[in-house]
């Protein structure tokens, strides 16, 4: 669709945005590419007519479209070597033995978020090495209880829910002696099985209510095995793009990051690095979100960047290959 001039045209005019938020004219674009002012906007009208580029009222330079982040993405960008600096702040996480996995991904996207000025996210899974260590029962009304679910890793849950009907407070403890003495020690994304497989054919020879009782402890722990663990970082950095000039604007995007429904949108499927700009992510038009999925075969999540769509896309695609690969490798090294 594009010949070379065009396409080189259009990689300067997208790198130089993003380095200065300014519109690109003309007359820089003809001193990099010793071209005369006519043939370059010639060909910056050109790309202004297949939705590459787009005009501002306030200058007569162009600025990438859309369409235009998404063309240079796919066939024009050329991945960016993280600098020595940039590296050596990241290998200090992951070299640090004393720090839990959880902790070294936290890190590492806190650093990005630093060095970048975007936000990062980490949307963790509860991990399959949390095991069941107690499970709490307390009563807050007549059809009401609280399930308080407690792993060894220190993670505690609690879920209030609503019962259909009023249950005796001894039949209660029974429950709740029953599934610590049979679950106690049981992977958390396998209690849902056992309940239904060893504990569900037995608790009604113990239990009267039985079913209503088995239904919220079921509730509670796919609550729990469902959970992801959610971390921001950078979340005030959206105060510094200059595409976000007032408060409201950011206000709009912080107030979708407290959205739990929004949030569950960035998670990712797929283990290569996938790359959302403006309408193509489900949480603001206006932002970029660059995101992959770890999987560490004890542990799994996904971790994001996320930007304005004038993002220094070859330096943060790099940072978050690096970040999973080593979140994958220490993940590795720990189970070992």
């Amino acid at each position: 669709m594009l010949n070379d001039r065009q396409k080189d045209i259009l990689k300067l005019i997208v790198l130089q945005y993003v380095k200065t938020a300014r519109p690109v004219g003309s007359k820089s674009i003809c001193q990099k590419l010793k071209c005369s002012s006519a043939t370059i906007r010639n060909d910056m009208a050109r790309l202004e007519e297949l939705g590459f580029l787009e005009k501002t009222h306030i200058s007569s330079g162009r600025i990438p479209s859309e369409s235009g982040y998404r063309y240079y993405v796919d066939n024009l960008m050329e991945p960016k070597k993280i600098s020595g600096e940039d590296m050596l702040k990241l290998q200090t996480i992951f070299s640090n033995n004393e720090l839990e996995l959880s902790d070294a991904i936290n890190k590492s996207l806190e650093i990005i978020s630093d060095i970048t000025n975007y936000t990062s996210v980490v949307l963790g899974k509860a991990s399959h090495e949390n095991l069941l260590e107690k499970v709490e029962i307390i009563p807050v009304g007549e059809k009401s209880i609280v399930a308080i679910v407690v792993t060894n890793k220190g993670h505690v849950e609690s879920k209030q829910i609503s019962l259909p009907t009023a249950i005796d407070n001894a039949e209660l403890v029974k429950a709740t002696e029953l599934v610590n003495k049979m679950l106690v020690g049981t992977p958390i994304n396998k209690v849902g099985e056992k309940l239904e497989y060893e504990i569900k054919p037995i608790i009604g020879s113990y239990i009267k209510n039985y079913e209503v009782l088995y239904n919220a402890f079921y509730e509670a722990f796919r609550d729990f095995a469902e959970n992801k663990n959610v971390r921001f970082n950078g979340k005030a950095n959206m105060l510094k793009q200059p595409e976000f000039t007032t408060v409201d604007d950011v206000k709009k995007i912080i107030s979708k990051f407290e959205s739990e429904e929004v949030v569950s949108k960035i998670e990712e499927t797929d283990d290569e690095v996938k790359i959302y700009i403006g309408k193509d992510n489900e949480l603001d038009d206006d932002l970029t979100i660059i995101k992959t999925k770890y999987d560490t075969g004890s542990e799994e999540g996904t971790i994001a960047i996320i930007g304005p769509k004038r993002m220094e896309y070859d330096r943060v695609i790099t940072m978050l290959n690096y970040v999973k690969d080593n979140i994958e490798k220490k993940g590795d090294s720990d189970g070992k």
